[in-house]
């Protein structure tokens, strides 16, 4: 079994190290390096190519969104949790625009935690209902701009709205699979499809605009155990 490689990115060392003992007790996550801050952060990923990131907000020099944004344009293929103390409106969207894959609160249990970032490793990591109705705010009142009949979803099939809506409502690829009797791996293909359609990067820009364009229901059902405390939406690519 391959562990995910994830690099902590915070600058209070107390939280550092309850977080790499509470994933130490998982052979399948390895910590595999610290940053105490944003500038730090970006250097680390590009020295250590993590699989996965978890990036505090407020950190000196620096803050989180800044590192995501740069590491993003220069590492891609890393995603990036972030992990803080509270769910900002404007915090939420930067970091969505800014590429991340999920929204994490501090306050979150350990074994959901892990649970969590196994489900982004896999791209089936749900989006919280909380997370959600932000979202859905911002891009309700985007939406009043446009002219419903200039709206043609992108030129997604039928099917792929259907994926599309499932997706935004917490649905794993396997449940996807299961309810359109289809394969995970079908799946997988049809939402690399509509990523490149809507011209987005990750499962949570793909829900933000599938509750904008009334592809899903405004509140996703809660699909983990983490969904009702700001848990995050991962990478739709795998699993």
């Amino acid at each position: 079994m391959t562990a995910i490689r994830i690099l902590l990115a915070d600058d209070h060392s107390l939280f550092r190290c309850g977080i790499t003992g509470a994933l130490a007790e998982h052979a399948d996550l390895e910590v595999v390096g610290e940053a105490t801050d944003g500038l730090q952060a970006v250097a680390k990923a590009k020295e250590l190519r993590p699989d996965l990131i978890l990036m505090d907000i407020g950190m000196p020099g620096m803050n989180g969104l800044e590192a995501t944004r740069q590491i993003k344009a220069e590492c891609p293929e890393i995603k990036i949790v972030i992990l803080t103390i509270g769910e900002e409106a404007q915090h939420l969207f930067e970091a969505i625009k800014g590429g991340a894959h999920g929204y994490l609160l501090k306050d979150v249990e350990p074994q959901d935690l892990v649970e969590m970032l196994r489900g982004v490793s896999r791209g089936e990591a749900p989006i919280s209902r909380t997370t959600a109705a932000k979202i859905v705010t911002e891009f309700a009142r985007q939406a009043r701009e446009v002219a419903a009949g200039d709206r043609s979803h992108a030129g997604l099939t039928a099917r792929e709205e259907e994926v599309l809506g499932l997706v935004a409502g917490g649905a794993t690829n396997k449940e996807i699979a299961a309810a359109l009797g289809t394969s995970p791996s079908t799946v997988k293909n049809q939402l690399q499809n509509i990523l490149v359609k809507l011209h987005v990067e990750n499962r949570v820009q793909a829900t933000a605009y599938a509750l904008r364009e009334g592809l899903a229901p405004i509140s996703p059902r809660e699909s983990s155990p983490a969904a009702d405390k700001g848990r995050s939406a991962g990478d739709p690519s795998s699993g």
